[in-house]
């Protein structure tokens, strides 16, 4: 970059130098030249004054934003917190009979440069308010952490977004993991997705569950984590699968074509699955008669998937929704709360094709849960065709973006988090609006002014 300033820097000195002659009465064409010329030395002066203070101002934000989010308080458990343990195949496992709580957080966005100073101390302090009264088990963020983007943030590091967000949490104290996002690591960005998740895995944080996943399969940050019951039987998987980002002819993003997850993830999946049903069915088979008398048989260990750009299921669930005079149909689609807010194509997911969907309904997976489009927040089951027996939940993760969108940072109607719990197969949503009461009154540092349209606020 340094080069390309230094070789830019001469056009000036020579239009200046350019005739010692007396002056002559300009053209059309000279003048409309000299118009065009003063234009492109205004847009590359633009772009030095940008690339210098970008330069100048990393290393004093970078150290800015993540003081402030080592700023907070470890999130009170009362001695109740539950801790997992890494077992014989390798994944983090919970173990309890109570209620296992997780909560998502969506499309965080830290920018991390000069410009973003002040809503990314916004989002920062909005996610310790609700995860600090929430005392989630697990904390999931499924993409768009950092948002390196030099217009809107005043750099293309991610590693400053990351590194506060994974600052934060473990100054929190609670357990988490992340899934990519599109804008994690765009292709102008500093650091690959490889060198994040190396990050993000690195031992030294206490609390993170993120493992980079099977080298042989696409993406990185595909893995499970467990939640086992007392007995030893796992009750639920909770799946984190990296849904890539733009299509090979869209690296920039600029035409808005997003990838799908690939066929190799979800054979993996299927897989992994299969294995966990049966060691649950080994283990049970080594019970003795009597033991199995009061031992229920887990042969179908339910799944929830976590990720960030939503599979086409979302868009055919809500018209299919809307076409029946946005009603329900039994069997069929069933809203249980929220609203699609995007406008244009309403659910930006994938352009490819992809068998998530279908290979849920073959392995027994009952919820997906995204983000990416920060305006929807629906929760809809889905029954996709006759073969299945039960819906899948697909769920929009309520966003938290102050950053991305133009003027969102000033709307609260849409950011909060999204609360599951998790009771052996059942499964609770609740959608929660950052704005109430509860989190105001734990959040450390004062929380901004918003417009709020109550109607629009998603409920349970």
């Amino acid at each position: 970059m340094e080069k390309e300033v230094a070789k830019n820097s001469g056009i000036e000195s020579n239009v200046n130098n350019s005739n010692d002659k007396q002056p002559k009465k300009k053209g059309k064409g000279k003048i409309v030249g000299q118009v065009f010329l003063s234009i492109f030395l205004l847009l590359i002066s633009a772009i030095i004054v940008v690339v210098v203070i970008a330069a100048i101002g990393n290393s004093i934000i970078k150290d800015t934003i993540v003081e402030y989010a080592e700023s907070f308080d470890k999130v009170n458990y009362e001695g109740k917190q539950l801790m997992p343990v890494e077992t014989e195949d390798g994944y983090w496992t919970f173990e309890t009979d109570d209620e296992f709580k997780v909560v998502q957080l969506t499309d965080i966005h830290i920018g991390g440069g000069l410009f973003s100073v002040t809503t990314d101390k916004y989002v920062l302090n909005a996610i310790a308010a609700m995860v600090t009264a929430e005392k989630p088990d697990l904390v999931i963020a499924t993409g768009d952490i950092a948002y390196p983007v030099p217009f809107a943030a005043g750099t293309s590091n991610n590693g400053i977004g990351s590194n506060a967000f994974a600052s934060l949490m473990e100054s929190l104290g609670v357990y988490w993991t992340v899934t990519f996002g599109n804008h994690d690591t765009e292709s102008y960005s500093k650091y690959t997705r490889e060198q994040i998740s190396d990050f993000y895995a690195q031992d030294e944080f206490k609390y993170c569950l993120f493992r980079k996943g099977p080298e042989k399969i696409s993406g990185f940050g595909n893995s499970i984590i467990k939640i086992n019951n007392k007995n030893g039987f796992t009750t639920r998987a909770i799946v984190t699968l990296d849904s890539h980002s733009y299509t090979p002819g869209d690296k920039l993003g600029i035409k808005w074509e997003y990838d799908n997850i690939k066929g190799d993830q979800m054979d993996w999946y299927k897989e992994e699955i299969a294995k966990l049903e049966r060691a649950n069915q080994t283990k049970y088979n080594s019970l003795s008669d009597e033991d199995k008398s009061t031992t229920e048989e887990i042969s179908k260990i339910p799944s929830s998937l976590y990720f960030h750009i939503p599979v086409k299921e979302y868009k055919d669930a809500w018209l299919e929704y809307l076409d029946n005079g946005s009603k329900d149909i039994d069997n069929k689609v069933v809203l249980k709360y929220g609203r699609i807010g995007e406008t244009g194509n309403l659910i930006y997911h994938g352009v490819g094709t992809d068998n998530v969907f279908d290979t849920m309904v073959e392995t027994g997976g009952d919820s997906i849960f995204c983000g990416h489009d920060h305006y929807n927040n629906i929760s809809i089951d889905y029954w996709k065709n006759d073969k299945q027996t039960k819906p899948i939940r697909l769920t929009y993760g309520v966003s938290l973006d102050y950053l991305a969108y133009p003027g969102i940072a000033k709307k609260g109607t849409q950011r909060g988090c999204t609360v599951i719990e998790y009771k052996g197969a059942d499964m609770d949503i609740t959608p929660e609006n950052y704005y109430q009461t509860k989190y105001r009154e734990v959040a450390k540092y004062k929380v901004e002014k918003v417009k709020i349209v109550e109607s629009e606020v998603p409920r349970k």
